[in-house]
């Protein structure tokens, strides 16, 4: 049975024969081992072909900034997995990604297409009103604002604070990121009250202004937080506290259904 489309039997990224495996025109052995390092390698991968430096400094910075953030819900699943799983490695790294959703981690891509939308909008109408308005129907449909807000970072994500400055230190001042703000400016009147700026928000900003197409917002951190993953599951092989979290979740949850007849 054929599903989907069957008219396109190509893929330019890698091949391989019995002597060479080539990646994106290149030669793995002669060109690339030892000749660039990961984030570049990733850069071409994805991209087809090599970063300069400003896309080279950004997609380090923000591999760096978003690989780690304590024991958040995808590291306990991971934890727990691998702790009830000890031989899955992988299982239990995928159990940890695969939360990688709409409310934690994946909202950069959520908050990427809401800004490459406003930025289209602007095109035909100025930038305060086309904000105000998404905004405005967000909060009447009970939206969140992707990329806005924190629970633990109430007075600011310092993470976004710090790639914001490094993103004006290096003159990186396109429509995204000019957005980005115009969005923070018009959320006390649109939304009726002030929300900072966070992680989730600068990533696809930072990303759109170096040429990432939308469909990627959500590669980096995923990325990056495979890392973050990896190191908890390495510690949680040398010092387990998976079942501790697992008790924890346990003992902290009251049971409110009917009782067994006796």
């Amino acid at each position: 049975m054929r599903i989907g489309k069957q008219d396109a039997p190509y893929t330019a990224i890698s091949t391989s024969d019995a002597a060479t495996i080539t990646v994106r025109g290149r030669d793995l052995c002669s060109e690339l081992i030892g000749k660039i390092d990961f984030a570049d390698y990733f850069f071409l991968m994805l991209m087809g072909r090599d970063p300069d430096p400003n896309q080279r400094f950004f997609v380090n910075a923000l591999l760096v900034a978003i690989a780690e953030h304590g024991l958040v819900p995808s590291v306990q699943a991971a934890r727990m997995t691998l702790a009830a799983a000890p031989e899955a490695l992988q299982g239990a790294v995928a159990a940890g990604l695969l939360g990688s959703g709409s409310v934690v981690l994946g909202s950069a891509e959520a908050a990427g297409y809401f800004l490459h939308e406003l930025v289209e909008a602007s095109g035909r109408r100025p930038a305060k009103d086309a904000a105000f308005e998404r905004v405005s129907q967000m909060k009447a449909s009970k939206a969140p604002i992707p990329g806005f807000g924190h629970p633990q970072h109430a007075g600011g994500d310092p993470r976004a604070n710090v790639l914001l400055a490094l993103a004006k230190e290096r003159g990186l001042d396109g429509p995204y990121i000019r957005m980005l703000g115009v969005v923070a400016e018009v959320l006390p009147q649109a939304l009726g009250r002030a929300l900072p700026i966070n992680i989730n928000g600068v990533i696809p900003a930072i990303l759109l202004e170096i040429g990432f197409p939308v469909t990627a917002m959500k590669s980096i951190s995923i990325l990056a937080r495979t890392a973050g993953l990896l190191a908890h599951l390495q510690e949680e092989t040398e010092r387990s506290i998976g079942f501790i979290m697992s008790n924890a979740a346990a003992e902290a949850i009251t049971y409110d259904g009917p009782r067994a007849a006796r």
